[in-house]
């Protein structure tokens, strides 16, 4: 007689690498991390030059990086990340807020940008967010890029360089218009009625399809296409 068991599926352990000045903040995060059975700590630096051999030598998944660092900035570590390190993401964590340095990281390769107000386990919540393929960004800061782009020209959906866009789905619209509203993915998943992994793949295909790899760039994209209308939102 053959007896088949039910195999419980293991969760991938985040490997996360906190890059602060911030004593303070360090170690709130380090407890929190600790006590999370989804993400795993490697290592700690308070300043650029620890940081930049610190992620050569642990290899972590995502590293999260402050801006303002003694020795200089933060966007030198997420471009050497962004540049040498293809398996390892960057998400920003900082008291800046304004376009400069949101679009700074943006154009350095960080593919998540969250302010120092947002709570603890919101900001767990968002690194298991930007390892599933999202790229999460403090609703503030989602808004004041979105009026960034007010204004700007809609160009017919296939003739933005010459290039042709995969249409979108139904749904995948849905999710497209929500995201450029400022959702985050686990209020689009409440509203439409799906897992926050299932809205995660939307955003992949999104992603694909426009040629893009972050959320910003998308809703810049998708306004450019016509494919969304940003007064509208």
């Amino acid at each position: 007689m053959n007896i088949q068991t039910a195999q419980k599926t293991v969760p991938e352990v985040i490997r996360v690498m906190l890059v602060d000045d911030d004593e303070q903040i360090q170690q709130a995060l380090r407890q929190a991390i600790e006590k999370h059975p989804e993400l795993l700590l490697l290592g700690q630096a308070y300043t650029l030059n620890d940081a930049m051999a610190a992620v050569q030598q642990l290899q972590p998944d995502v590293v999260l990086v402050d801006l303002g660092l003694p020795d200089g900035s933060g966007l030198e570590l997420i471009r050497h990340i962004h540049q040498h390190m293809p398996g390892c993401e960057s998400m920003v964590l900082t008291v800046f807020g304004d376009e400069s340095h949101v679009m700074s990281s943006i154009e350095a390769g960080a593919t998540g940008y969250l302010t120092k107000d947002t709570r603890t386990a919101d900001i767990l919540d968002r690194l298991k967010q930007l390892r599933a393929g999202g790229s999460p960004i403090s609703p503030v800061i989602a808004r004041r890029l979105l009026n960034r782009f007010r204004g700007a020209a809609t160009l017919p959906a296939t003739k933005v360089t010459g290039t042709e866009c995969t249409p979108l789905s139904e749904r995948e619209q849905q999710v497209l218009e929500m995201v450029a509203k400022g959702f985050m993915q686990a209020e689009i998943a409440e509203i439409i009625g799906v897992s926050i992994n299932t809205v995660s793949t939307y955003i992949k295909r999104i992603y694909k399809k426009l040629a893009v790899n972050s959320r910003t760039s998308a809703v810049h994209r998708a306004n450019a296409l016509g494919l969304i209308n940003l007064k509208d939102c």
